[in-house]
């Protein structure tokens, strides 16, 4: 599972040219960031599905699906960063 989220997560490609110097720091800092990314995405799934089975023990009419939709809405668009970036650029 995390190959298939890495691999639709991209790191930075500068395209055709030279790369400007100093850059690969850019780049390291940019893949880090990814990995963190991931990490708070999977972190928050976890927390909305402890709430969500909170939640279902109490009684509850399932208020904390509405935070997992926000999550998931959130990993959408931190793995589509990239594109969304090459799109606009």
């Amino acid at each position: 599972m995390l190959d298939t989220v890495m691999t639709m997560i991209a790191v930075i490609n500068p395209g055709q040219g030279q790369a400007p110097p100093g850059s690969g720091g850019v780049t390291k800092i940019v893949g880090w960031a990814a990995w963190i990314a991931v990490a708070v995405c999977v972190v928050g799934i976890l927390v909305a599905g402890m709430k969500m089975a909170i939640e279902h023990r109490r009684g509850g009419g399932g208020e904390s699906v509405a935070s997992l939709g926000w999550v998931m809405g959130g990993c959408i668009v931190i793995g589509s960063a990239s594109a969304l970036v090459g799109a606009l650029v």
